[in-house]
């Protein structure tokens, strides 16, 4: 199999491309010097942005999986932040779009990655692959991502959207600053503690993707979280009792929100979201509880 990957240096793409050592990998990069090919992968510069000689790769590839992107945790959302987050994923999606529709080979499958913020927050709500979308910033982010390979709809190739939940990785993401407070023997919940973390081991990430890469029927929209959605409190709660620490200390709401701003959104706000077109499609999970994957993590 030969597979192309935009975003392939980040935490999900790297994950994947070490699970598919049979495989033959393209890697898209903005700063080739800064990598090297090797074994089964091979770096391809590219700008994220207009066609050029990588767009050559797009022939010789049976998928495409698209998970560029600026990370939306790392900055503050200032407009000029919020505004490189959207076009940071129209212009990947675009463009790749358009390697696709010019490429006399075409690939058999195109991922495109979303997120479950798609759907808006609603802590009394459970969310599929066929609930209404949400209106806040996050929402409008993923209604464009999704939106930005609307152009492969007339090429036939089948199409997996993958929204992605809070994923789990002990070295990068989310998980390393949720540990931070408990390590330093503050940790507690996030406002009140009942917003949902609809979060997924990032082993089950890429086995997502695999997948789908492997499967011949996989398209359409899919959640990528656990079948098993917890409260802020309860995942809490279980990284003091591995890691041995008090939990304790609540963290006000209002003071997140006077540091954090508008972005206080992605630690106080939630969405109960399951997987239910995987476990429809016979998916397995590898940690279907959280206490089995923060067990992991902290080993």
């Amino acid at each position: 199999m030969k597979i192309l990957i935009s975003g392939g240096t980040g935490l999900i793409g790297s994950h994947f491309i070490d699970s598919r050592k049979n495989d033959e990998i393209f890697v898209l990069t903005r700063n080739k010097k800064t990598h090297h090919s090797s074994g089964n992968v091979t770096f391809v510069e590219w700008d994220g942005e207009t066609l050029g000689d990588w767009a050559q790769v797009v022939n010789e590839v049976d998928v495409i999986l698209n998970l560029a992107g600026e990370n939306i945790g790392d900055k503050p959302w200032t407009d000029s932040q919020k505004e490189r987050i959207i076009q940071s994923r129209l212009q990947s999606g675009q463009v790749l779009t358009q390697a696709v529709l010019q490429a006399e080979h075409k690939p058999e499958l195109f991922v495109q990655a979303s997120a479950i913020g798609i759907y808006g927050t609603e802590n009394n709500q459970v969310f599929d692959e066929s609930s209404s979308l949400g209106n806040d910033f996050l929402a409008g982010v993923g209604k464009q991502w999704e939106s930005s390979i609307k152009g492969l709809a007339v090429t036939g190739i089948r199409v997996v959207i993958a929204r992605f939940g809070v994923v789990l990785d002990k070295a990068e993401g989310a998980f390393p600053k949720m540990l931070l407070p408990f390590k330093l023997f503050v940790g507690g919940p996030l406002g009140n503690g009942k917003q949902w973390v609809s979060w997924v081991h990032i082993d089950d990430v890429a086995g997502a993707l695999g997948f789908f890469v492997d499967s011949s029927e996989a398209c359409g929209i899919y959640n990528i979280t656990s079948p098993n959605p917890v409260r802020n409190a309860e995942f809490g709660k279980q990284i003091a009792s591995v890691l041995n620490r008090p939990y304790w200390i609540p963290v006000p709401g209002f003071a997140l929100r006077l540091i954090l701003g508008e972005m206080s959104t992605l630690v106080l706000d939630g969405q109960n979201v399951l997987p239910k077109k995987l476990l429809q499609d016979g998916f397995s999970f590898k940690y279907n509880l959280h206490t089995q994957a923060i067990q992991d993590l902290l080993k």
